[in-house]
């Protein structure tokens, strides 16, 4: 299936290259830009997690494409589908969409994570026709829970994201729908 790559005025959302690895393999080993994942990363782990996303975008048609800026690389936006289940999926559209990003740290305040989302919720609105989308994090993470309020997604629900060996975090699912989507 052949993946679009998305623009905006700044970023470039695009598939993966080879030279994207170890940039975000720097990304995913920096405990603030990790704070509020389980762990980071090895640079194994980051592969791998290349590996999975480019498989996704094949897949799908849609995926976590990389972010490109003018100064480069600066991590990934996009949607995906949950890799998980909570009960509060079961009221959602089907499959659950989520948006999500994960930015390098130097390219935090720049309004690149909100301008990188806005375009993917366009592209899941008038491109795949959904009617809703979902976002979701622990609830300490305030600068993601920030950009989902200036996407204009309100807070769903809260719940226990389940993680590896049976633990879980709580969590807050955010919600935007077509006809509340803010189009700038």
């Amino acid at each position: 299936m052949t993946t679009p790559g998305l623009r905006t005025a700044r970023l470039l959302l695009r598939r993966w290259t080879d030279a994207d690895r170890e940039p975000f393999a720097e990304l995913n080993a920096d405990p603030e830009v990790m704070e509020h994942l389980p762990s980071t990363l090895t640079r194994d782990q980051s592969d791998a997690m290349v590996d999975r996303i480019e498989r996704q975008l094949d897949e799908h048609g849609f995926g976590l494409w990389a972010v490109e800026a003018e100064v480069g690389f600066v991590g990934f936006a996009g949607l995906a589908l949950p890799h998980f289940h909570s009960g509060w999926m079961d009221e959602r559209e089907q499959p659950v969409l989520e948006v999500g990003w994960r930015l390098r740290r130097p390219a935090w305040g720049r309004g690149y994570a909100t301008e990188a989302a806005r375009e993917c919720l366009r592209f899941a609105f008038d491109d795949l026709g959904r009617d809703e989308v979902v976002s979701f994090t622990v609830i300490g993470n305030t600068r993601s829970r920030a950009v989902m309020e200036r996407l204009g997604m309100t807070e769903l629900t809260t719940y226990e994201h389940p993680i590896d060996g049976g633990a879980s975090l709580p969590s807050v699912c955010y919600l935007v729908t077509r006809s509340h989507h803010v189009r700038w």
